[in-house]
């Protein structure tokens, strides 16, 4: 009766029969591993061949959006660094002025100005580095964004207005024009504004480690609220041009002078600033760069706006302490009388 041999025993025969060598065992076990590799059916793991652990695998748009969280991060944590920078640079100057000017509506003015964007600051550091995994939330938080983001915006063109109101020697008409103008603009801006937000997508990321939530929303949606701005800045560099025009026929004096004399250089980069978010989400549909040109213009605008007032609150002291006779209305953003100016 004869046995039928196996692959395998014939294998071992042959080594038994013949010499054995290191390089005839790695050949005989490759052999064997080939066969056993190929002899599997289809469907049935080996112990050669890894597992996957279908947990671990994410899709391309979930590690696009992790990205993005992720450079979002980035963006608000360079933000966050410049503005507390300008603050602590700026620090002797403001606290000279907080306590050596007098309360009105314009230092009001100046401090919610000032401090409000710290709000914004921390409400978007907040969301950012927060595991967050509820949009309900995420969306609250983006709407006290928001509302901070509008007034510190809102109190920061005011001061533009009254710098306005101010170079054309407190004339009540373009008062009552500009105030129409900025109230229009205001509503319109936050009614189209928080539409948007009603309106946008809430996104969160689904891989480990990555904290923060954003939102998108159309371009058109993103663009008309900032083009309302630019249009308003547009008006005010105008109105502030023909001052500056009279001011250099008048008085002979040079062109640079002037332009400085007039803070022209706050409201081109005001203005600058709104045509770039009003350009920014037509040209790309990414919202890595929408957040970080919306967020840049909060903080700017109010940057811009205190700089300028202290700027004029400085010449305003140094021009009272000489025995010039020197009239700025700026100094407090009040009419000043013949009788205010000293000698």
């Amino acid at each position: 009766m004869y046995k039928v041999l196996t692959p395998e025993l014939e294998r071992a025969l042959r080594l038994v029969q013949r010499p054995v060598t290191i390089s005839t065992l790695c050949k005989s076990a490759s052999e064997t591993f080939h066969h056993d590799h190929q002899a599997k059916p289809n469907g049935v793991p080996n112990i050669y061949t890894p597992i996957k652990d279908k947990k671990t695998e994410h899709s391309v748009n979930d590690v696009a959006m992790a990205r993005s969280l992720r450079y979002l991060a980035y963006i608000f944590t360079a933000l966050a660094t410049f503005w507390t920078y300008d603050y602590v640079r700026s620090l002797h100057e403001e606290w000279t002025f907080l306590l050596r000017s007098r309360w009105n509506k314009v230092k009001f003015l100046y401090i919610i100005t000032r401090y409000v964007p710290f709000i914004v600051i921390i409400t978007e550091l907040y969301l950012t580095f927060t595991p967050n995994e509820n949009p309900n939330q995420c969306r609250m938080l983006n709407n006290i964004y928001s509302c901070f983001g509008v007034i510190s915006v809102t109190c920061s063109d005011g001061f533009f207005v009254l710098r306005t109101y101010a170079l054309w020697n407190n004339n009540k008409i373009i008062l009552v024009a500009m105030l129409s103008a900025f109230l229009a603009i205001v509503l319109s801006f936050s009614g189209i504004w928080f539409t948007a937000i009603a309106t946008s997508h809430v996104r969160t990321s689904v891989i480990p480690g990555i904290t923060g939530c954003y939102r998108s929303s159309r371009s058109v949606q993103l663009s008309m609220p900032f083009l309302l701005l630019f249009i308003f800045a547009l008006g005010l560099v105008s109105l502030t041009l023909i001052r500056v025009i009279h001011s250099w026929r008048t008085a002979k004096s040079p062109l640079h002078a002037v332009l400085v004399k007039h803070n022209i250089f706050y409201y081109v980069c005001s203005l600058l600033i709104s045509a770039v978010n009003v350009l920014m989400p037509i040209l790309t549909s990414n919202s890595i760069y929408h957040a970080f040109f919306e967020h840049f213009q909060v903080f700017s605008l109010a940057i811009l706006a205190t700089r300028m007032h202290l700027y004029l609150w400085d010449i305003d002291q140094h021009a009272h302490s000489s025995d010039a006779v020197v009239c700025i209305s700026m100094s407090d953003m009040s009419p000043v009388s013949p009788a205010d100016c000293t000698v």
